[in-house]
């Protein structure tokens, strides 16, 4: 059909973002862009089909951040950018006009450079302008699609294809279409035809041949059957090339592939091109601001879009996300070396699920740990809840296995953790093993054992010293971390272990004029103080002295230094053999250079904390050779019998002292007046 003189009338591209396009923002920005707001390449593409839409959209899901161009056969690829502020004041405050207009230069620098020749799709450029309140997980954004402002091209007629072409010839030029590179399809020539690319062929294009090429853009019809407005970008591309055309009147045809594939509805442009010197005259005839194509938003004015991800995501995985994001935050600018996936992905045991149990398994959730399993044989009674955050009045009513309802709480919590309770009796020294017992406690130590193999880390959390002695020679025999925490009224001490066979002596290394070093290697255990081996503690006992009285707000101190301490060894490159830094006398300037830590800090060997002073001192003990649970006499011991040797231990309360020559110490010594001394006597 013929028109009079008119111009050809354009319609805006028109965005639609994906769901997995916010996702994959949101990994890229938490895990790898951080602070740095520097634009980032994408893709985009719409689908070449008249039933998707009604009028041009340009798609962006996940695979809009892939390294490589990922174009389907009936799809047409745009190239972008997007700009990821990172505040909201960054994104308002942006000059939208300056910002447009760079981008338009931008691609003049890609046209005269030959960019645009060898790929003609970079005529379909797009930017996006964003911020990404992670928090919430909304979304600003603004999408851009630069053309010239001033650029108005005469269109002569519209005609359909199959007034130039016959059906064979069309069915032929569909199948030609589809074998293109994704990189040719938007924009190219047919001449004789066939399907040319303009890489191939521009060259051979002459004032006197010029009519004899269609000059073909793939796009897609809509009800007013009006192009998309990138056909603009085409024609600087043409008159930069083949400025001879300027003032001629040639044929454009918009390719159109339908569902099954064929061209046969595409339409035939008669339009011409504007005269010019050059193709700035065109642009920037009227001034610097040249360039236009900011996106109108839903209610069709000139502002940004907002999406609200919040709704629309699985509660479970916002959860799992808003829980990283805190840590996540310490690596944009804090901690940049810290390696959150080695925490996440550490197993840690926590032998009791008391008070203690309690603190350290919240803390270790805060560190985003997902693995958390508890042992403990004790049942929630009405004095816990208030004092041991995972349980609850109705596990208290129930009388609830710890371990268990320890458990169910974290998965209340957090309900991606990784947690299981275990109900079961520690076997200890002291504590008389019968023979109707023997089996079930060879089964304890059995699953003891099998759960100290099966974890990284170790938390000691008892209530009593001789609960502590089994896992204590478990964890260093399988060399795992472990951690050891035990409280007095307003005291507390937080300990690492050392490692298992050590065949050299204690060295102690002069840092630096005051800081003494012990290697993590040569580290003592809780036992390696003590010169007796551990008992029954309940035998004989107040209710007072039988449990652990302590001002409330030890165990929430205690249990977070515990967890800080066993993060800062995962964490250092020496792990468990990190060595610890001390100071011999006065503590009260504790500063450590940076080469004596980690990537958290120091690492010392225990904590002693005095609540009713508020203070601390960083003591390290090296192993002693003699000690009742760590020392190389009774881990070859336990090594040579096993379960026989642990048997004997339960059964006598002097066995291990005559084994590791703790017995000989008291008959050489006169141990027994040393017994007798007390502080306020040794002060005298």
């Amino acid at each position: 059909m013929s028109l009079s003189k008119s111009f050809l009338q354009l319609v805006s591209v028109s965005s639609f973002v994906q769901a997995s396009f916010w996702n994959k923002l949101s990994d890229l920005k938490i895990n790898i862009d951080k602070l740095n707001d520097d634009e980032r390449q994408i893709y985009g593409f719409f689908a070449n089909s008249s039933s998707t839409w009604t009028t041009h959209v340009l798609e962006v899901d996940s695979t809009s951040f892939n390294s490589m161009l990922n174009s389907q056969n009936n799809s047409i690829p745009f190239q972008g950018k997007i700009f990821n502020k990172n505040t909201i004041e960054q994104f308002k405050d942006c000059d939208k006009t300056k910002m447009i207009n760079e981008e338009g230069r931008r691609f003049l620098e890609d046209l005269k450079s030959g960019k645009v020749l060898e790929k003609p799709y970079l005529l379909n450029f797009f930017f996006i302008l964003s911020f990404s309140d992670l928090k919430k997980f909304h979304f600003y954004y603004w999408f851009a699609y630069p053309v010239p402002h001033n650029l108005e091209i005469p269109l002569e007629a519209i005609t359909p294809i199959l007034e130039h072409f016959t059906e064979d010839e069309v069915a032929s030029l569909s199948l030609e279409y589809l074998k293109l590179d994704p990189h040719q399809k938007p924009y190219f020539l047919i001449h004789n035809k066939e399907i040319h690319t303009y890489h191939s062929k521009l060259n051979e294009i002459s004032e006197n041949n010029y009519q004899e090429y269609y000059f073909a853009f793939a796009d897609y019809i809509n009800s007013g059957q009006h192009p998309k407005s990138q056909i603009k970008n085409y024609i600087i591309f043409l008159l930069h090339y083949c400025p001879f055309l300027g003032g001629k009147t040639l044929n454009f045809l918009l390719f159109f592939l339908d569902r099954k594939l064929s061209c046969s509805q595409s339409l035939m442009y008669k339009l011409t091109l504007p005269c010019c010197n050059s193709i700035e005259d065109i642009i920037y005839g009227s001034g610097d601001n040249a360039w236009a194509g900011w996106e109108k938003n839903e209610k069709n004015k000139f502002a940004p879009r907002f999406s609200n991800m919040r709704a629309t995501m699985d509660p479970q995985v916002l959860f799992e996300e808003s829980v990283d994001l805190n840590l996540k935050l310490m690596k944009w600018r804090l901690l940049p070396e810290i390696n959150l996936d080695k925490i996440k992905n550490t197993k840690c045991l926590l032998l009791g699920a008391g008070t203690l149990g309690c603190s350290v398994a919240r803390n270790l959730l805060g560190w985003g740990v997902r693995n958390i399993n508890f042992v403990d044989n004790s049942t929630v009674s009405y004095s816990n809840p208030v004092r041991q955050h995972l349980f609850t009045y109705e596990d208290a009513l129930k009388s609830k296995p710890k371990a268990e309802a320890a458990a169910e709480s974290l998965h209340k919590i957090f309900p991606s953790i990784n947690s299981q309770g275990h109900q079961f009796m520690i076997p200890m020294p002291g504590h008389n093993v019968g023979e109707s017992t023997v089996d079930s406690v060879k089964k304890n130590v059995k699953d003891l054992e099998k759960l100290i193999q099966e974890h990284d880390i170790i938390f000691l959390l008892t209530d009593s010293r001789e609960s502590r002695w089994l896992p204590t020679l478990l964890g260093i025999f399988h060399n795992k971390i472990v951690i050891n925490v035990a409280l007095g009224f307003d005291t507390y001490l937080i300990m690492r272990y050392g490692r298992k066979d050590i065949k050299v002596g204690v060295q102690e290394i002069q840092s630096q004029s005051t800081f003494k070093r012990i290697s993590g290697a040569e580290l003592g255990c809780y036992f390696c103080n003590d010169v007796t081996a551990p008992g029954n503690s309940l035998k004989d006992r107040t209710l007072d002295q039988q449990c652990t009285v302590t001002r409330p707000g030890v165990s929430s101190i205690a249990g977070a230094l515990a967890v800080e301490l066993a993060v800062s060894v995962i964490q250092h490159e020496e792990g468990i053999n990190a060595p610890a830094f001390y100071k011999s006398g006065p503590q009260s300037d504790m500063n450590f250079s940076e080469d004596q830590g980690g990537v958290l800090g120091i690492l010392p060997h225990s904590i002693r904390g005095f609540l009713s002073s508020f203070m601390h001192v960083l003591p390290a003990t090296p192993k002693y050779n003699q000690c009742v649970a760590c020392s190389s006499i009774v881990l070859e011991e336990y090594k040579a019998k096993g379960f026989a040797f642990l048997l004997e231990t339960f059964n006598s309360n002097n066995y291990l002292e005559t084994l590791t020559g703790l017995s000989e110490l008291f008959t050489d010594s006169n141990y027994a007046d040393v017994l007798e001394l007390s502080d306020e006597e040794w002060e005298k």
